[in-house]
């Protein structure tokens, strides 16, 4: 298991490896997403956040999961479902597994990093949110029902920008 989420791989729509540590001094929102999920219409509320944030620091950083069943589209075809339908500029990463022990080492990271009663906190759902901060450390989750333009998010976010 990673020791920080800089010390963590993963891979783009088209396969090429990226080091969250070209990440370092980001507050960084991360989110599993998919694109036959009632909760998709999240995206426009990311994108959001992401010209309202990003010049201070903010990147969201989605992985798109059909854990849930959601997604079937493959590589550049989810990114221009995303683009075209709810103008997403943020990065969308590599398609993968975001739960159990399939789950990719980000999502095993951020699941060791959270805690509800002793258990560890997986994606229950598609567009569950982990918060980040510049200095990689875990600060928050939302449940996938937690819409993007909620205050709350809004106030972590502020927070971890402002340090």
């Amino acid at each position: 298991m990673a020791n920080t989420i800089y010390d963590i791989e993963v891979k783009t729509l088209n396969g090429k490896p990226v080091k969250l540590s070209d990440y370092k001094g980001k507050v960084l929102l991360i989110v599993n997403i998919a694109s036959k999920c009632g909760l998709t219409p999240q995206l426009e509320g990311l994108e959001a956040l992401y010209e309202k944030y990003h010049k201070k620091g903010l990147e969201i950083l989605a992985f798109p999961s059909n854990d849930f069943m959601q997604e079937p589209k493959e590589g550049a075809k989810i990114q221009d479902f995303c683009s075209i339908n709810y103008g997403v500029q943020f990065k969308i990463f590599a398609k993968n597994h975001v739960k159990g022990t399939k789950a990719q080492p980000l999502y095993k990271h951020l699941a060791a990093q959270t805690n509800v009663m002793g258990l560890k906190v997986y994606p229950i759902w598609n567009f569950h949110k982990y918060i980040v901060d510049r200095n990689g450390r875990f600060v928050e989750w939302f449940n996938p029902w937690k819409k993007p333009e909620d205050a709350k998010i809004a106030e972590v976010l502020e927070k971890c920008l402002n340090n």
